[in-house]
């Protein structure tokens, strides 16, 4: 055998491994940046994680792929990032249920009212349905590459918020554009003021709103809780939270890179969550040190008026923003993992009477 023909065999063997891998040679050496934006501020513990995920993708893919990142909400609303996403200005973004809900409005299921007990339930739930909200999200061109929840929901106010009436009577916000919070609030006969997240800091400033919700590390690292006075310790839901990459963009990464940037995202982001939750935890002890005080409604009637006024949300909602089998299908898994705790808690019952 020559030695041209020796070079052409071996030649031939190199770009076929490449084509299995997913790429040309050429492709492989390809410097990939991807442009990613959050709400988050720098220094939160959100950044820091998705800093460290960078680090870890940028090694494993020999520096080829590296990500810019546009903190703080410099890139706008997430509707803004939505818009920049789809015409290829911004290519990845962690969002809120609310930009989740932008791009495919059946995933605020997991958003609604009252639907969650635990974090528990909240895994098992994200566990059961990832595959099919994946799916949704490919073909609305878009690649999932985790869930991050934001936290349960409280209300952040100037005044007390003991009652049904006691939030009639503020003047409340409302994430603009967000469907869920609307029925709710309209369940509840409260006229919310709908502003973008990015204009509530300065309006309750000013006095355009005295009432805010969201989860008490949201409310630490988007400093509202320094132009507020209490918490309501009610626990309206649990926010979704989710990191998204443009399947254009993802698409054109080689196939080994893609591999390493959804086992890393995995990996980072299930820490992540770990570490939201215990942020969420420790933010308590920080609004209590500024001040801000925890306040308790004052009977079951009262919890029952705010349960109602989530289930009327789930009934407006289903059908229109979401299938009403796909409830359905949340609603059963639930009953999956609450179940066994329901025996293990009649079980344990019983053992402490005998």
């Amino acid at each position: 055998m020559s030695y041209f023909k020796e070079a052409s065999i071996i030649c031939c063997l190199v770009l076929l491994l490449f084509v299995g891998m997913g790429g040309s040679p050429a492709e492989a050496g390809k410097k990939h940046i991807i442009k990613f934006a959050t709400l988050a501020p720098e220094g939160s513990s959100w950044m820091k994680s998705m800093r460290g995920l960078a680090e870890k993708i940028k090694k494993a893919t020999d520096g080829n792929v590296t990500f810019r990142f546009y903190p703080g909400g410099v890139s706008g609303d997430e509707k803004d990032v939505i818009r920049k996403m789809r015409i290829g200005q911004l290519h990845g973004a962690g969002f809120t249920g609310v930009g989740l809900g932008q791009i495919l409005p059946e995933v605020r299921v997991l958003d609604l009212p009252f639907l969650f007990n635990t974090e528990e339930e909240i895994q098992h739930i994200y566990n059961k349905m990832s595959n099919y909200y994946s799916a949704r999200y490919e073909d609305k061109g878009f690649v999932l590459l985790g869930w991050v929840p934001v936290g349960w929901i409280h209300f952040f106010s100037q005044h007390p918020i003991r009652s049904v009436e006691d939030l009639r009577r503020s003047k409340s916000w409302m994430w603009e554009g967000d469907p869920l919070v609307e029925q709710a609030y309209k369940g509840m006969g409260v006229q919310p003021i709908p502003l973008s997240i990015t204009d509530v800091l300065l309006s309750l400033q000013t006095g355009m709103v005295n009432t805010v919700y969201s989860s008490t590390q949201g409310a630490l690292a988007l400093q509202w809780f320094t132009k507020v006075k209490y918490v309501t310790r009610l626990r309206m839901g649990y926010a979704t939270g989710g990191v998204l990459i443009s399947k254009k963009k993802f698409d054109k990464l080689p196939q080994p890179y893609q591999s390493a940037v959804k086992k890393i995202a995995t990996e980072c982001l299930r820490e992540l969550v770990q570490l939201i939750q215990e942020d969420n935890l420790k933010a308590h002890k920080v609004l209590e040190k500024n001040d801000v005080k925890w306040v308790d409604l004052p009977d079951e009637k009262e919890m029952r008026r705010f349960r109602e006024a989530g289930v009327a949300a789930r009934k407006n909602m289903a059908g229109k923003y979401f299938p009403s089998t796909l409830l359905d299908q949340v609603l059963n898994h639930l009953k999956e993992i609450r179940r066994p705790l329901a025996r293990e808690t009649i079980g344990q019952e019983l053992v402490e009477s005998r």
